[in-house]
């Protein structure tokens, strides 16, 4: 339980002492009305589990067992809720929640579109019942159904069918009961049973109930009706209550809720108080002043998936209960040790009759049920168990943490690896530590977009991948994090200049207090991990999509087109020598070409056309009009412009790095030159141009190494890096 919640049981039972009973119930009111104004879901904070109800306060019964205890039983087991009417259910919702639980929700066109696209992001959606109504062959076997106006009968009807639709729409369903379960796994394949269970504060209020509990030398039934739907239920068993009450006068009647009083106990009626259906938290004090608690059910299926919720309420005052011996209560009920069950009138009369001259018997059963319930009827005793089945069901969200979103190549890799886990079912969120909160398209996916500087995450993450050295201090503190992992894309510590205090801060996140599995792309970034820092890492090669680029062989006639590609203002880029070697060249002869996603031309560079902030998807038509890549950065852990240029068919010049070592072959399918010799990049230029022998040699080769860089090739081995 949260903090608030702790400080609000201190405070219940310390207005026992001050207040009374009904002083802790209106501190226990006002407290839940502070929940159910709180219920709805923060807009800046990332959750596991975001409940979505069908009903709210105008049918309060179900939603707080339903919903609010659920809710109790995940957060006593660190997993983080929210909850939300189903009206105000929008779609931008997907981005903050790990699952989705739906509760007696009927399938609307929003919904639709909702459930549609968080399929699209992998995301559990789960469906809770606690009745059979979601078929109408079940809820015409309620009389007060049947007997509904026509009009209100057909829309009755098609709420049950609409909440059959979206139940078939959701992974799996959690229910009350045995039998109901039964019935649901002919809608849906995973069932999973999760009982009703009383909360913390139903607890507190009836313990409060027990304090204040009274002896008197009546004996009370009582029948605690919850809604109209149970006037079948109580004629049941009306001929044992007038018997009961014929044969002994010390008998009282107590009904509470929508109950019509039979014609038949109007000479009783000096023994019977009628009370209207009422606050919750008012019942256990009302429960505790009945010594026998009555629970008759007729035997219809729709019955039989009912809870047992009428004997759990009335144990925790420790009052018995004679049940029908139908569904739920047949399941949990011990006969005549935790209660009493009957099957027929004649067992109903013999159980009464005990009851009610017996008291010794009567409060041993109660003190048994009471001693039960504590132990196994509680949000607190039983939320392991549901806890540990959503973990299993959801545990497989994937965060990257992001810098931003500004193109360059490391981005793009994490892009790929993230639409990687998509597309193969897994659950993948793109955490910024700058920049908007929305959504991202990369290729065929898209990613719901959390920005931490303004999200407070109190969700789970099963793995949390930091991208850049930036990224690292949030999966080093952030505690709610399975697996942590290190996706190192280049040696960043020599991103900064000596002297400069990001390189220590840069190179401290190679050197981690937690514990941090290590992955790369590079066979070089793999070494230096292994030789420096002493890290075993996991290896999965880049790759490349090769049909996003058109390849035809260049002819090299006319103005020949240089393509310089990088950030002028990053030393490692070594941009300025690039240009250096271009003011060398004859401009008449060649034409040069300068894309850049941040740092514009310096003033002494020759550039024909600058091409800023290409978007991704466009990229390929740059390499496509080129003729020759002048690539000459120093460092680069995974150098993705010779290979693209490769997979149009252009040619290759580039200085040997650390990046491009993996698959640039001098003489093969490019030419390589020493960093700073500008007259040796100037012959080999010249070479490419002028030697058709080579050119075609060139061509074939480069084409051949892109395709062996088909993203195809190597997506299983990215997978398993992950899984």
């Amino acid at each position: 339980m949260q903090k608030e919640d702790n400080n609000m049981l201190k405070k219940v039972w310390k207005s026992l002492s001050e207040e009374g009973v009904s002083g802790c119930a209106q501190r226990t009111k006002n407290y839940v009305k502070k929940k159910i104004n709180d219920k709805r879901p923060l807009n800046n904070s990332y959750r596991d589990i975001l409940f979505i109800s069908g009903c709210r306060e105008d049918l309060p019964h179900p939603w707080r067992y339903r919903v609010i205890h659920q809710r109790e039983q995940l957060e006593a087991y660190h997993i983080s809720t929210d909850e939300i009417y189903y009206q105000e259910l929008k779609v931008d919702c997907l981005r903050y929640y790990r699952a989705f639980v739906f509760f007696r929700c009927p399938y609307t066109e929003t919904i639709g579109e909702f459930v549609e696209f968080a399929k699209r992001l992998n995301k559990k959606l789960i469906y809770d019942i606690d009745d059979l109504v979601i078929d109408t062959k079940y809820t015409d076997l309620i009389p007060y159904v049947k007997n509904m106006q026509p009009e209100d009968k057909r829309a009755y009807d098609q709420n049950v069918l609409n909440m059959q639709r979206l139940l078939r729409c959701c992974d799996m369903t959690i229910t009350t009961t045995s039998c109901l379960a039964e019935e649901l796994k002919n809608y849906v394949l995973e069932v999973y049973i999760n009982r009703n269970t009383a909360s913390e504060a139903m607890v507190a209020l009836s313990n409060a109930a027990l304090i204040n509990k009274t002896s008197h030398e009546k004996i009370r039934l009582g029948y605690f009706s919850g809604s109209i739907t149970h006037n079948a239920d109580f004629e049941m068993i009306l001929p044992v209550i007038i018997k009961m009450m014929k044969k002994y006068d010390q008998v009282e009647l107590y009904l509470v809720g929508e109950l019509d009083l039979p014609k038949k106990l109007e000479p009783y009626k000096n023994r019977i108080c009628k009370l209207p259906f009422g606050d919750w938290k008012k019942l256990p004090e009302i429960i505790s002043n009945v010594d026998i608690n009555l629970a008759p059910l007729e035997d219809t299926i729709f019955n039989r998936a009912k809870s047992e919720n009428k004997w759990v309420e009335a144990a925790l005052v420790k009052v018995v209960t004679v049940a029908s011996n139908v569904g739920a209560f047949r399941d949990c009920i011990v006969d005549e040790e935790t209660g009493v069950l009957c099957s027929t009138e004649q067992e109903w009369e013999n159980a009464l009759e005990h009851l009610i001259i017996d008291r010794e018997y009567r409060n041993g059963l109660a003190e048994k049920a009471y001693q039960y319930c504590m132990k196994n009827c509680t949000t607190l005793e039983t939320g392991a168990k549901i806890a540990h089945l959503f973990e299993a069901k959801i545990d497989n969200n994937f965060g990257f943490i992001l810098p931003g979103l500004e193109i360059s190549g490391g981005i793009k890799v994490a892009l790929k690896h993230a639409s990687i886990l998509q597309k193969r079912g897994k659950d993948v969120v793109l955490f910024l530590l700058d920049g908007k909160a929305g959504w991202c398209e990369f290729e065929e996916c898209i990613f719901p977009i959390v920005c931490l500087k303004d999200t407070c995450i109190k969700g789970n993450i099963g793995c949390s991948v930091a991208t850049m050295w930036t990224t690292v201090d949030f999966i080093e503190k952030y505690p709610n994090i399975k697996r942590r992992c290190y996706l190192v894309q280049n040696y960043e510590t020599d991103f900064y200049k000596q002297g400069d205090p990001l390189r220590i801060e840069a190179n401290r996140t190679y050197m981690p207090h937690n514990q941090i599995d290590f992955l790369t792309i590079s066979r070089w970034c793999q070494k230096w991990l292994k030789d420096i820092y002493h890290h075993e890492s996991q290896y999965a090669p880049n790759g490349l999509e090769t049909n996003r680029f058109v390849c035809k062989k260049r002819k090299l006639e006319n103005k020949i087109r240089i393509l310089i590609e990088g950030d002028c203002a990053v030393d490692y880029k070594n941009v300025d020598e690039a240009f250096k070697i271009i003011n060398e060249l004859n401009s008449d002869q060649y034409e040069v070409w300068y894309m850049s996603y941040n740092a514009e031309p310096k003033e002494w560079y020759r550039v024909d056309r600058f091409l800023h902030k290409i978007p991704y998807e466009k990229v390929p038509r740059v390499y496509e009009e080129c003729d020759i890549l002048l690539k000459t950065s120093l460092l680069e852990s995974f150098s993705y412009p010779p290979l693209e240029m490769m997979a149009t068919g252009g040619y290759v010049l580039a200085v040997p790095n650390g990046g491009n070592a993996e698959y640039l072959k001098d003489e093969y399918n490019c030419l390589l030159y020493t960093a700073g010799e500008i007259e040796e990049a100037k012959e080999q230029l010249n070479r490419i141009v002028a030697d058709e022998t080579l050119q075609q040699k060139l061509y074939e080769n480069g084409r051949k190494t892109a395709e062996s860089r088909e993203w195809r090739n190597v997506e299983e081995s990215i997978y398993d890096m992950y899984v």
